[in-house]
């Protein structure tokens, strides 16, 4: 379990440094080109974070408020529940996140929250109904450990990166329209035209790749540290299978939030999963019980 946790964290990292390196060269080349040095790669920047801070305070909010969530405000309305994720969380070290439940026969459950102090957990009725004590356990210490490996934050920065990148291939077209000087009356203008052109349609999709990447290496890294978690690696692959099993979509899936799920909200082997892999926040639910069991 450790091994796997420091394999997927360095993998994790080593996304980044490639995103970063991305965006760098980005950046230099614009400035290069329309001789405004670092200028576009830092109001790009700026663009993004912006935008991304609004959905850092109040995406949780709206994340559970698209899926019909309600919340448990007191331990008698489902004890069984409460004492489950409040057990695990003194093993874990961490505060009782809010707990919402959600009218859906699909099993599945996700988390949010920008940290510790300020996180959710939040499980379809068809999880709990079709799930035994230790399974149930195994995705509660799945989602608890996305809160404790801070992987929300960790994804905020990866959205920043996508997003400076797509407002950066939009600079690149703009500064190729508006730009006359020097080099670019020399026959730059051309050519930063077709660079801004490429640019603009390949740099979003590599962006999103790799956030995809990286969102798949998370998820691998969330399984380990909730088997380490509960010392029981079985309960969680029992779960997967069940949730695979009942390949049935949630009445509310959507792709705005399809990364915080457990598992892909959309049923798996439905039409979206046959698209490509690549393009799945998820990694297959076969790869990941197979390394449960490995552990």
């Amino acid at each position: 379990m450790y091994n796997q946790i420091t394999s997927n964290r360095q993998k994790s990292w080593f996304l980044i440094l490639i995103f970063t390196g991305i965006l760098a060269a980005a950046g230099y080349l614009y400035g290069y080109l329309t001789h405004s040095g670092y200028s576009g790669l830092v109001l790009a920047l700026m663009i993004s974070l912006g935008m991304t801070l609004i959905s850092w305070f109040a995406g949780d909010k709206i994340a559970l408020w698209q899926t019909g969530a309600h919340e448990l405000i007191k331990r008698e309305q489902n004890p069984y529940i409460w004492n489950l994720i409040e057990n695990l969380c003194i093993t874990a070290g961490l505060p009782r996140p809010r707990i919402y439940l959600i009218d859906d026969p699909s099993p599945n459950a996700f988390a949010t929250g920008r940290d510790p102090k300020h996180a959710s957990i939040a499980l379809t009725t068809g999880l709990i109904e079709r799930l035994e004590n230790e399974e149930l356990e195994g995705v509660i210490a799945h989602e608890l450990s996305h809160i404790k490996n801070l992987d929300i934050r960790f994804l905020m920065l990866i959205a920043v990166m996508v997003g400076a990148i797509t407002i950066l291939g939009d600079f690149f077209i703009r500064g190729s329209l508006f730009s006359h000087r020097g080099r670019d009356r020399q026959g730059g203008h051309g050519i930063m035209i077709l660079i801004g052109i490429l640019f603009f349609i390949l740099a979003p999709l590599i962006g999103e790749l790799i956030k995809l990447a990286v969102s798949r290496r998370r998820e691998y890294l969330a399984d380990a540290s909730g088997a380490l978690l509960t010392r029981y690696p079985e309960g969680l692959a029992r779960a997967l299978e069940k949730i695979r099993d009942a390949k049935q979509p949630l009445q509310q899936a959507s792709t705005a939030t399809a990364h915080l799920w457990i598992a892909s909200p959309f049923g798996e082997g439905g039409f979206r999963q046959k698209i490509s892999s690549l393009l799945s926040t998820h990694p297959p639910i076969e790869d990941r019980i197979k390394q449960l069991r490995a552990m």
